[in-house]
């Protein structure tokens, strides 16, 4: 077998096949039956083979690339929306085209569309991981050479750069917010239990507790989807304690979306009678009814400055795997009820 970089021929010798038959698979033609299908494709993985299938049609004539990926776990979430649209603002002024690719929590979906970004040329990568998701995922990138930039979950031990918010601050500041307001029984609603972001998210709402000299009843902690349909099943969930949480900390604004709606179909309404407080600031966060109180991350900002990170790097050729943590900030608005107690403060004699 040749030494180096690995080649069809390489290939063809490995599952016992012609070079023409190797080429076929690569092609996905139907001619090749799928046992030798089968037989070629263990054999490139093996080998570590990387089929460059059309990145020569998007190079310059130095050959490098100008293809960016950007690869998000949970696409149908808002958030990560605005993300994009931050990378993507940075890298179409520089002269970058952008792949985008969602895999719903699928590792294997992600290794799929991270090996295709791969085959096709990319520059350089910006994801957020799929739950699962292992340091190896990424050694192809970084034995290549190639950027990769980690946003919004980190992965331990993997030897790239990171762009993670400041999850212990920001449900720390908003647990003191609600305290503040008078609440006592405060829950912390949604999010998968076996991620990084939600440890350290919930981390702060325990350290909240702490300060406040409440009791962090492991009860009034309830995990679900991060999504809306996940905030309707957790406070459905937290209503049933027969000591019932008057306020809560969600994991994210898709999941106290879905709190406010849970509420609602119990007629009791947010901000009124049981204080919100979502995380990540979305668009939508502003112009809901009522509006939003939330941890503001700033998801296009964040995506910005991941892509200047990457093109940093891609620029200068050096990749040094730097870990960012960004500042977040408290939002008031009316869904934890602090302009319901401004008011009554304001009509008091």
């Amino acid at each position: 077998m040749s030494k180096g970089r690995v080649t069809v021929v390489d290939i063809a010798l490995a599952a016992g096949v012609s070079k023409s038959t190797v080429s076929l698979v690569l092609q996905a033609s139907p001619l090749v039956n799928e046992a030798t299908r089968a037989r070629v494709n263990a054999a490139i993985k093996d080998l570590g083979y990387v089929y460059n299938r059309g990145a020569a049609n998007l190079r310059q004539s130095n050959s490098k690339s100008k293809i960016v990926g950007i690869v998000v776990n949970d696409l149908t979430n808002s958030f990560f929306a605005e993300l994009a649209v931050g990378v993507d603002t940075v890298v179409q002024s520089a002269g970058f085209v952008q792949f985008l690719a969602n895999t719903g929590e699928s590792v294997d979906r992600q290794r799929e569309v991270v090996a295709s970004m791969h085959e096709h040329g990319i520059s350089g990568l910006i994801v957020s991981p799929a739950r699962g998701t292992e340091a190896a995922d990424f050694q192809p990138l970084v034995n290549a050479g190639i950027p990769v930039v980690l946003v919004v979950r980190n992965v331990a031990g993997a030897k790239v750069s990171s762009l993670v918010s400041d999850n212990h601050s920001g449900s720390f500041a908003a647990v003191e917010h609600l305290v503040e307001l008078g609440h006592r029984r405060i829950a912390f609603l949604g999010g998968f239990p076996d991620t990084a972001i939600f440890a350290e998210r919930l981390g702060g709402y325990r350290d909240g507790m702490v300060k406040a000299g409440l009791v962090a009843d492991p009860a009034l902690v309830v995990g679900s989807a991060p999504s809306r349909a996940g905030g309707v099943e957790a406070i459905e969930r937290a209503l049933l304690l027969a000591d019932k949480p008057t306020a809560a900390v969600c994991f994210n604004d898709a999941v106290a979306f879905g709190v406010c709606d849970g509420l609602r179909a119990r007629r009791r309404e947010p901000g009124l009678d049981f204080g919100v407080v979502g995380f990540d600031d979305v668009i939508e966060a502003k112009t809901a009814v009522p509006a939003l109180t939330t941890v503001s991350v700033d998801p296009q900002g964040m995506g910005r400055q991941a892509a200047e990170l990457l093109l940093k790097q891609i620029n200068s050729g050096k990749v040094e795997a730097e870990a960012i943590v960004g500042a977040v900030r408290l939002v008031v608005r009316q869904s934890s009820g602090a302009t319901l107690k401004l008011a009554k403060r304001r009509l008091a004699p």
